[in-house]
């Protein structure tokens, strides 16, 4: 679902910076690895002697193998900038997850309201039934009435 959007001017440069960031990364990556491997053949003599030379591609593959480091480490932090920029920035599917959260609770909201509906009919109903017990039994009449006789 690719989405072509026209980016603020702040937003398409930091993009072109990440991107920068990336191609200078891997090609230092690159330029440091072949020439450890041009470093590690062996050639023939030179005006300086072996022990020498030895030493100064020993110093060499050392600060390119930094530089290796140095490189992929920056790509991390560029992998870490761009999950942040895409958690902070990516309004669209916050927004969706935001809808779907919502969505979730008025559909749980609903659910508990029909109960409450249900369970208040419930209680109407055994609330009249027992009021009409309560008043059919006080009003149950008790016999005859007969008078009893006076004594004077």
């Amino acid at each position: 679902m690719a989405q072509l959007r026209v980016l603020p001017q702040s937003k398409e440069t930091l993009l072109q910076s990440y991107n920068k960031r990336l191609k200078d990364d891997i090609k230092s990556i690159m330029d440091n690895f072949s020439e450890i491997i041009k470093t590690a053949r062996i050639e023939e003599e030179h005006q300086v002697s072996r022990s020498t030379q030895g030493e100064q591609d020993n110093y060499e593959m050392h600060v390119r193998s930094a530089n290796i480091v140095r490189a992929g480490e920056s790509l991390m932090r560029l992998v870490s900038d761009l999950k942040q920029y895409l958690i902070l920035n990516d309004f669209p599917s916050v927004n969706e997850a935001i809808n779907q959260r919502s969505q979730q609770l008025r559909a749980l909201q609903d659910e508990c309201d029909r109960k409450l509906i249900s369970l208040r009919d419930e209680i109407a109903i055994d609330l009249y039934e027992l009021e009409e017990e309560y008043y059919s039994s006080s009003r149950a009449p008790t016999g005859p009435v007969t008078s009893s006789p006076r004594v004077n």
